[in-house]
């Protein structure tokens, strides 16, 4: 099952936000312009704004309020993508090429401080201090898990509890205020906006697990770039922590074989071969599911309604995403 399929009740609002985003993003300079919005065009499962409109759905659903929110959000993430292609120096996402790619770094770090420009002007429409500190907060928290991946790059001495504080803060917080936000726009109950927030945030946290892997198992299909990507570029997922602990020499094979000089030529097949065999694939699942569970719990103390169904829709096509 796609997305596509779980919200098509909602597919004139989703439609709308895409429009939105397109204007928002319509720029006079003829680069920043064709840098933006071809990034749109590549398309996303745009789960963020998926999300406030479900949210939105339990309150006062107003659409004309909650594209602000839906679009903010998405740009956020939009514009941070740009900023990780550049430190990752990634050629493809999603199958295509990056800003950093088909023009410079230069222009890919301006088009990412365009879009997060617009991301913010598009909120000011809320009297709300509460929407601002909490986007500006999770803005800052995305800065952050950015700035500690960089530190970590090629340390393959880290923790599992650093990993998780690193996936908290790159995406689970912002896909954890998407309903937060959602729900506060459209005046659910305080009591309701927080559980709304941790069903979120746990749904984030499964998510970026299983994106981590699919970047060991996933094809080049799936993944839009070959597999591997996150450790030849020096980024410690989960399997391959696990790997490190349990597996001998395989820290030792990490070591002599990638480093910022030398990842680029190197065949990463016997690595994956070894985070596969090590049980790191499996366990990395296992904690997936925790979250995904966790999740679903929280869902039960949600008001019956269709969107409480599509949320359970989300998060079992969540849980879907095998390898």
């Amino acid at each position: 099952m796609k997305l596509a399929d779980i919200y098509k009740e909602f597919r004139t609002d989703i439609e709308y936000i895409e429009l939105v985003l397109e204007q928002t993003l319509s720029a006079k300079h003829p680069v920043l312009k064709e840098a933006s919005t071809d990034l749109l065009k590549a398309g996303g499962k745009r789960i963020r704004p998926v999300l406030v409109l479900l949210a939105g759905k339990f309150g006062n659903y107003e659409l004309e309020r909650l594209k602000h929110i839906a679009v903010s959000l998405e740009l956020i993430h939009m514009g941070s993508l740009v900023h990780d292609d550049v430190i990752d120096n990634a050629p493809l996402r999603r199958g295509r090429e990056t800003v950093m790619s088909r023009w410079d770094n230069r222009v890919a770090m301006y088009t990412g401080d365009y879009i997060l420009g617009h991301a913010i002007e598009t909120t000011k429409v809320f009297s709300e201090k509460k929407v601002h500190m909490i986007i500006s907060d999770a803005m800052n928290q995305m800065c952050r898990g950015e700035v500690e991946q960089i530190r970590d790059q090629y340390n393959w001495d880290q923790n599992i509890r650093t990993y998780f504080r690193r996936i908290k803060r790159k995406t689970a917080l912002l896909i954890a205020v998407s309903c937060q936000l959602g729900a506060i726009a459209t005046n659910v109950e305080e009591e309701l906006q927080k559980k709304m927030y941790y069903f979120a945030y746990f749904l984030g946290m499964s998510y970026q697990i299983m994106d981590d892997i699919l970047d060991f198992v996933g094809t080049n299909e799936q993944l839009g770039k070959p597999a591997g990507g996150d450790l030849r570029q020096g980024n410690v997922t989960l399997p391959a922590l696990y790997a490190i602990d349990h597996l001998d020499g395989f820290k030792h094979m990490l070591e002599n074989k990638l480093s910022k000089e030398s990842s680029v030529h190197i065949d990463m097949t016997p690595i994956l071969e070894a985070v596969r065999q090590s049980g790191g694939i499996e366990y990395a699942q296992v904690m997936s599911d925790r979250y995904l569970q966790k999740a679903h719990h929280l869902l039960k103390d949600f008001p019956e309604c269709e969107a409480k169904k599509h949320l359970t829709q989300v998060a079992a096509y969540i849980g879907r995403r095998k390898y």
